[in-house]
């Protein structure tokens, strides 16, 4: 089912913001996707139906994890040194978003890896400007 709702969503690219928080709902330090991330919205709705679908308590915004610790006050600490390494770095913010991974949760080794799921199935790559 979710090779075919995955079949026909072309690869995307995507590009990175800034680094935020989810505090104070949860110590978790992430990497917003500025441009592109109606695309990940899309693909989202997409895949949450049928035996897929489930409620979930927040709304849906894509971003890169960088991390969550249990403690508020070492995330606030790690919040600053990632905003300010973030500024500082000049490499590329652009990525192509050419696959999903479903991942399931796990207490001894944090999330693990499920299986990857190609986006589209075409004869020639797209080209990108």
């Amino acid at each position: 089912m979710i090779e075919d709702l995955c079949r026909d969503v072309n690869p995307f690219a995507v590009s990175m913001g800034d680094v935020e928080s989810f505090m104070p709902r949860t110590p978790t330090v992430f990497i917003r996707v500025a441009h592109g991330a109606y695309r990940m919205r899309e693909l989202h709705d997409r895949l949450n139906r049928s035996v897929l679908q489930f409620e979930e308590p927040y709304p849906y915004m894509p971003h890169l994890t960088i991390f969550r610790f249990d403690d508020p006050k070492r995330s606030r600490k790690a919040l600053a040194v990632a905003q300010e390494r973030w500024e500082k770095y000049d490499g590329p913010r652009r990525l192509l978003i050419e696959q999903l991974v479903f991942v399931r949760g796990s207490r001894e080794a944090g999330w693990l890896d499920v299986a990857p799921i190609p986006l589209g199935r075409r004869m020639a790559p797209t080209v990108t400007a």
